[in-house]
Formats: C-alpha cells, structure tokens, sequence
C-alpha cells in the first residue's frame, strides 16, 4: 500500500492487473498480455516510474495471468521499446510462496514481490491456532527465510548483489516451446499466432 499510494515527489505508482477472460482460453491469455503491454506503454509515458501488476481481483470470469510470465512479458516489452530503466516492476500476486517463485519472478524483472496469498494464509494459521506467533513476529520470519533462501540461491549462482540478479534471466526453461519462450522470457520481438 504505501507503494500503491506513495506521494513523494519524483514517485508516481501505477497499478495493472494481469487477467484476462478466461472463457477465451489461450487467445484471451494473449490479448491480456497485449493490453498489459499497452497499459504500461501508458503508464511510462504518464511519468509513472513504479509499475505494479497485480492478479487481484480474479474470479471465474477473470483468471489472473501466471505471475511469472506476466513479469517477464512486462520486463523484455519495456526492453525492446527502450522504456524498461524509466520504472521499477512491482509483482503483486498470489502465487509466490516458495523461494524459488521468488528467484524466478526477481530473475525474470521483478523489483519487489507482494505475496499477499502467503500473508492472508500466515494470518488464517495464526488464527486457527497451528502458528502461535503474534501477525508481526510470523510476517517477519517469512520474509527473512524468503531473504536468506534468495542470498542461498544467488551465491551459487555467483551473483553477489540483488541488482545484477535482477532481469538476468539465468535460467533454463524446460518443456516450453521455443516460439514462447522467446517471445515472453527472451525478448525477441516474434508474437505467438
């Protein structure tokens, strides 16, 4: 929220969602990354240098697009068009839980991740009693063991700062085929038909 809603000078956020129809299949998945491009394409020209995507708000009409996919879709748009260093990337989703969903999403362009799905679950736990800690002291040792399991994973990798990490993209998509892979996680400028 405090990003959301930041009004320093100099700051300016924007929030996009990441659904699309999900009655449309993949042809909807497509045309709702195509507007999320537009809608950042937008967002820039606007002067909003903090670009949050966010798959709230889904339903069964509205199926959010993969977090993961969304963030790199979003990332190497903004690089081909030149625009990507104007803004920072804000993923804000249900999905990511596990510190590899973090890896990727931070590989992949993410500034800063909102897992909000894992904060809502930490709280129900506590209120059904199987975690007894207080909201705050829970919240913490989540992020500190998502903080630590990312140092864990860069310093294998050999990367000693969070910045040369971030949109480096070190990692092998398996099972994908190569026309999406390079049109969503390479940065080519090929659409999928």
């Amino acid at each position: 929220d405090k990003l959301k809603f930041i009004s320093r000078p100099g700051f300016k956020a924007v929030t996009l969602p990441i659904l699309f129809k999900a009655a449309d299949g993949v042809k909807g998945l497509e045309a709702g990354l195509n507007h999320l491009f537009a809608d950042a394409d937008r967002a820039i020209k606007d002067n909003a240098n903090i670009i949050i995507i966010s798959d709230r708000g889904h339903n069964e009409r509205m199926a959010p697009i993969p977090s993961l996919l969304a963030t790199a879709a979003v990332h190497h748009h903004l690089v081909r068009i030149g625009t990507r260093t104007k803004c920072g990337l804000v993923i804000e989703s249900g999905e990511p839980r596990e510190v590899h969903h973090f890896a990727l999403l931070i590989g992949y362009g993410a500034s800063a991740i909102n897992p909000y799905l894992a904060y809502e679950a930490i709280e129900h736990l506590i209120e059904q009693g199987t975690v007894k800690l207080p909201l705050d002291k829970a919240v913490y040792n989540f992020k500190k063991a998502v903080g630590k399991g990312l140092l864990k994973v860069m310093s294998k990798m050999g990367v000693s700062t969070i910045a040369s990490y971030t949109g480096a993209q070190i990692f092998e998509a398996t099972g994908l085929s190569k026309e999406f892979v390079d049109t969503y996680f390479e940065g080519t400028t090929s659409r999928l038909e």
